[in-house]
């Protein structure tokens, strides 16, 4: 079982600077977390990131260490100009998609390579991309042009396009928020977003959209009260949520974290979110801030062993970045830069900007 081979916890920490300091260092390697998320304060220059990166892993002593980012393009992005080139939110793609169905997938696919190649420059090997919630009207400015569409069919095609890119470039994929996002009236980083619609209009909308995206090998939860399912917890504290829709309805077999356990949507202190979280199904615990306190809470929360079903996930996703390619194509690169510029150039003109 992976637990006793490696002792690793079912957590992903983040850090407060440009470098891991010795205390941040020690308590990693005291809690030995499965992976480790990266923000726009661990970033200085490209090569100090590099050197991060490669820190981490050899502090861990596993040369496969996930190591996250959110990296979506548009307004979330850590990674900037000019250490990268500008790539737009997903809305641009959507934009896009109106006109030209196919143009909008190719773009997406080549845009997805080429926001992926930098992460693989960076020495990161998961994206926690696509967002893959419906963008509707008079919802949320949380999601809002984060969102390939307002349907199932723009959003299928295009987000898919986007992982493929990806995947080409050796980067995995994450998709976010199950079980949907999109019909949350306020931001879950503030406040609970309490949706009402019905379970049968979530199963033919935001649910199906998920369900075409089950294959992932990734995923994250949103904190929502969907009150026609479970109307006395918050999504990643609901049994219901976790096992019925996500695991059963859209048939999610992959490892699945809870979204950042310190957003607001969420009550409790840090070891009651944590203990929550991992018994309603979730199979790894996020907590991105840093804040020291509040990852030893974190910490003592989580159980001595792992769960099969949850190690068996684990090994999964090691065993798809273990094979990540080491060294990607130069020359295929500078021509996938040529034609998304050219393809998406007219309302996204930081596409023909060289970094």
């Amino acid at each position: 079982m992976l637990k006793n081979n490696r002792n690793l916890s079912p957590v992903i920490f983040g850090f407060q600077s440009v470098d891991v300091s010795a205390q941040e260092l020690e308590f990693f390697h005291q809690t030995r977390p499965w992976g480790v998320i990266l923000f726009a304060r661990n970033i200085g220059t490209m090569a100090q990131l590099r050197a991060l990166t490669d820190k981490l892993r050899n502090a861990s002593g596993n040369p496969h260490l996930p190591i996250l980012i959110d990296q979506e393009g548009g307004r979330v992005a850590r990674l900037r100009p000019p250490l990268v080139r500008s790539y737009p939110a997903a809305g641009i793609y959507r934009q896009l998609y109106e006109i030209t169905p196919e143009k909008a997938c190719r773009a997406a696919f080549l845009g997805g390579y080429l926001l992926a190649a930098d992460l693989h420059d960076a020495g990161v090997t998961i994206n926690c991309a696509p967002c893959l919630d419906l963008g509707l009207p008079n919802m949320s400015e949380i999601i809002a042009d984060r969102a390939f569409g307002a349907d199932v069919e723009s959003i299928t095609a295009l987000a898919r396009a986007f992982i493929d890119g990806q995947q080409k470039a050796g980067v995995l994929s994450l998709a976010k928020h199950l079980p949907g996002h999109g019909r949350a009236t306020v931001d879950s980083h503030v406040e609970l977003p309490v949706v009402d619609t019905s379970v049968d209009m979530l199963q033919a909308t935001d649910f199906a959209v998920f369900k075409a995206f089950n294959d992932l090998p990734l995923g994250m939860t949103g904190h929502l009260l969907f009150t026609d399912i479970d109307a006395d917890n918050v999504s990643t504290f609901s049994p219901a949520v976790m096992q019925q829709i996500i695991r059963q309805e859209i048939g999610f077999s992959g490892l699945l974290m809870s979204d950042d356990v310190s957003m607001q949507a969420l009550d409790g202190d840090f070891a009651t979110r944590a203990r929550k979280s991992l018994e309603a199904g979730c199979d790894l615990v996020l907590h991105c801030n840093g804040d020291m306190s509040e990852m030893q809470s974190v910490a003592e929360a989580l159980p001595s062993s792992l769960s099969d079903e949850t190690a068996q996930r684990m090994v999964h996703v090691e065993a798809l970045l273990a094979a990540q390619p080491a060294v990607l194509d130069a020359s295929a690169r500078a021509q996938a830069q040529q034609d998304w510029g050219e393809l998406v150039g007219d309302i996204f003109p930081d596409a023909r900007n060289a970094v």
